[in-house]
């Protein structure tokens, strides 16, 4: 019946020469690629797998007129080229919605092994991203193609499946809110395409959550650390103003016993020195030396109100103004008790009675 084939071509097989100049209808396409000795010789070598796929690529035709038979090289993975057969064209999914161009490659060991649907993305109008069952590269995947079999399976059945498949959601345009028919009322494979397409979605949502989430974490990690970092410097600080009071305190302490030590050697009351007026535990030979003695007191009374502003300006109960204020003039009156120490004769002013 195909015996007088020639070289005439189209779409990669050869032609009769009878319908060289005329379009040739599917029929004659697919039982020229797939019963004529061509250069293009196709991957199915079982007779009968040959008539199942004739068959089921006419009954797709038919029923899909815009989905074209044509015989095109295929690539694997695995680099393997091999001729297949394919169904492209347009598949219309709703009025309403664009038209998804797309391909459906008949694999070499067809029906045993599902077809492969490639989705064709118009430069224009990308696939979207993150679609339940069209990646970016336009491979499709259904519960119909996941759960292929020999039998009960075929490729109008496909057809079918894919246009419900992209009126639920479709890959070139965001359905905002799709009609969705009761469960009761929609088949296994159907319930299954949309039990996929909820989950994928949650994923998403959940997936968007968690980076959310890890973000927040993350900042709250960071701020913490900061605030670480903070708390480790003060208990530096505290540390180093405990090591100082320490050492103060030792040095009053040694001074203490210095002085309690030079009253017992001059037989100084110490209940005088200790509980009464300090002024009383001494008792000047002339007028310098108790005139020295007042100035002293000044000087060490003049620093310890310049220490008490240090305190009340940390504790925030001065302003820094005031503090300025109050410390400058303490300290010129500071300055000026100690020139009239100076005036006196130094460690020698001090005359003290045994």
């Amino acid at each position: 019946m195909f015996e007088n084939c020639t070289s005439s071509e189209l779409n990669g097989i050869k032609l009769p020469t009878l319908f060289t100049m005329v379009l040739p209808s599917p029929v004659e396409i697919i039982d020229n690629a797939i019963f004529c000795n061509t250069a293009y010789a196709l991957a199915y070598t079982d007779p009968d797998q040959k008539w199942l796929i004739r068959k089921h690529l006419l009954s797709l035709h038919q029923e899909f007129s815009s989905l074209y038979p044509t015989v095109d090289t295929f690539i694997h993975n695995d680099g393997t080229m091999v001729h297949l057969l394919k169904a492209e064209g347009y598949l219309n999914v709703s009025h309403l919605l664009p038209l998804v161009h797309l391909t459906i490659w008949v694999h070499e060991y067809y029906p045993h092994v599902a077809p492969v649907v490639q989705v064709t993305s118009d430069p224009t109008i990308p696939i979207r991203l993150n679609h339940p069952f069209v990646d970016p590269s336009g491979v499709t995947t259904s519960s119909y193609l996941r759960t292929w079999g020999p039998f009960g399976y075929d490729l109008l059945g496909l057809a079918h499946n894919l246009v419900k498949l992209f009126s639920l959601d479709h890959p070139f345009h965001l359905v905002s809110s799709p009609s969705l028919s009761h469960t009761s009322y929609v088949s296994k494979m159907e319930g299954m395409d949309r039990l996929w397409w909820m989950l994928h979605y949650d994923m998403i949502a959940l997936k968007e959550n968690t980076i959310y989430e890890v973000e927040k974490l993350t900042t709250l990690q960071a701020e913490m650390r900061m605030r670480v970092n903070t708390t480790t410097n003060m208990i530096i600080e505290l540390n180093h103003e405990k090591t100082d009071l320490k050492q103060r305190v030792k040095e009053i302490t040694d001074e203490t016993d210095v002085l309690i030590s030079w009253l017992a050697v001059n037989k100084v009351n110490l209940s005088v020195a200790m509980g009464g007026q300090v002024e009383d535990a001494f008792e000047c030979v002339d007028d310098d030396s108790e005139w020295a003695l007042e100035l002293l007191a000044e000087d060490q009374a003049l620093e310890d109100l310049m220490y008490a502003l240090e305190k009340a300006l940390d504790n925030g109960i001065v302003t820094s103004a005031t503090y300025i204020k109050q410390v400058r003039s303490l300290a010129r009156e500071q300055f000026f008790t100690r020139a009239k120490l100076a005036k006196l004769k130094g460690p020698q002013i001090f005359k003290f009675r045994d």
